[in-house]
């Protein structure tokens, strides 16, 4: 199978790892949170998207 060789910006590569490591942070917070209490996480999700 052949690889098409493709030039990376180094400022998007840059870019798309740090939004990257933000996003992580992100998901890691809300594991945290319904860890904690995930119950009220789904009711509070539930009250706001039925408003």
């Amino acid at each position: 199978v052949d690889e098409a060789t493709v030039d990376v910006n180094p400022e998007i590569a840059k870019r798309h790892a740090e939004l990257t490591e933000e996003v992580d942070d992100l998901l890691d917070e809300i594991d945290a949170v319904l860890e904690e209490n995930a119950e009220e996480f789904v009711r509070g999700y539930v009250q706001k998207g039925g408003q």
